[in-house]
């Protein structure tokens, strides 16, 4: 095991405009589960490919432990990377399939069979062993691929993905397999995903990219309770925050017909005369006509536990706001409603910069 640096770590593609990563600092601790998450194109899978040694690095270095492995080739970096199609041969068996990497290396065959055995155990994989692949189910399959990269016994687990072929319901289960798999073998892991879901709840720390810059790094209530900008805060979050800009005015921030209050000093921290607020869903609660914001309901989202309103504001017809209300007495769609939000849940951002203020 051993920790995982990139330090100032660049990549660039010929003819693009800007770096595919550009001067990545990142630290993750021995042990750590460290998800990289941002939308198509934000440069995280180029980031976890520089760190298998799959793409070149044009500037600055990446260590792992204490070696610089910037120049190194992937077979000698101590990785093992888990892909999102899981890259089985379909000619060897179960067993085959985890321990070829072994075989390759010289280990002899006792070894070999122990190490996949014990892996076959840790991942509910022993009926299983003799099976080829095309008799697996696809949540089977993707732990054959980190069984593959268990037995190699690595000091760092890369991970591509690798959900992304499973469908909804055995994307949940497997999820919580390879969070808990990680935590009980403590192996520093880095993982790759485009669902924001999926990287808050299996991360140890989640670091949000955008454009191959990194905008924030932090523990996944960290992110979704401060996010450091306004890409965080729209990002992170599952219905996403809603974002409103305003003039300043006495008492807070004007949207729409309506005030929504912010305090003097976070005011003033914003040079410009006008300021973005953002609010959770859960933020805002039902309140009595004429109070809070005025708001048309152009969709009821019903989740069961859960009723999400989907509306537009009074006087701002590009005001969008996402309302969480209870299912026992949502509003119907087309209704009018008039929500507040907690004092103590706005999040204030410069519209200029884009950054959170306070």
């Amino acid at each position: 095991m051993a920790t995982v640096t990139f330090d100032r770590a660049t990549r660039s593609f010929p003819g693009a405009d800007r770096p595919a990563v550009d001067r990545l600092e990142l630290d993750i601790e021995d042990g750590e589960f460290l998800v990289l998450v941002g939308p198509s194109g934000c440069g995280k899978s180029t980031s976890l490919r520089m760190l298998a040694g799959l793409e070149s690095v044009d500037d600055g270095d990446i260590r792992i432990g204490d070696r610089n492995v910037t120049a190194l080739p992937p077979k000698a970096r101590d990785i093992a990377m888990v892909f999102q199609n899981y890259a089985l041969y379909p000619h060897m068996s179960v067993a085959e399939n985890m321990g070829f990497a072994l075989r390759i290396a010289g280990v002899p065959k006792d070894d070999i069979a122990a190490r996949v055995r014990e892996a076959a155990r840790i991942l509910d994989l022993e009926p299983y062993l003799e099976r080829r692949p095309k008799a697996l189910s696809g949540g089977q399959r993707q732990r054959v691929a980190m069984g593959r990269a268990i037995v190699r016994e690595p000091q760092v687990f890369l991970m591509d993905e690798p959900l992304s072929n499973l469908d909804a319901k055995l994307r949940v289960s497997t999820r919580a397999q390879i969070a808990a798999l990680q935590h009980r073998l403590g192996v520093t892991t880095v993982y790759v995903t485009h669902d924001q879901v999926e990287a808050m709840t299996m991360g140890d720390r989640v670091a949000v990219l955008k454009d191959g810059v990194l905008m924030q790094c932090d523990r996944p209530r960290a992110l979704y309770d401060r996010p450091a900008n306004l890409f965080v805060a729209g990002f992170i979050g599952s219905p996403a925050m809603s974002i409103l800009t305003g003039p300043k005015v006495d008492g807070g921030v004007r949207v729409g017909d309506a005030v929504v209050p912010v305090a003097r000093e976070l005011l003033d921290a914003v040079a410009g005369a006008e300021v973005t607020i953002g609010c959770r869903p859960e933020a805002f609660e039902l309140v009595g006509s004429g109070e809070g914001l005025a708001v048309r309901v152009d969709l009821v989202e019903e989740l069961g536990a859960d009723t999400y309103l989907y509306g537009t504001l009074a006087g701002a017809p590009d005001g969008r706001i996402t309302v969480r209300v209870d299912s026992r007495r949502a509003p119907a769609a087309g209704s009018a409603v008039h929500v507040g939000p907690a004092a103590d849940a706005v999040h204030v951002f410069d519209p200029s910069s884009g950054d959170r203020v306070g």
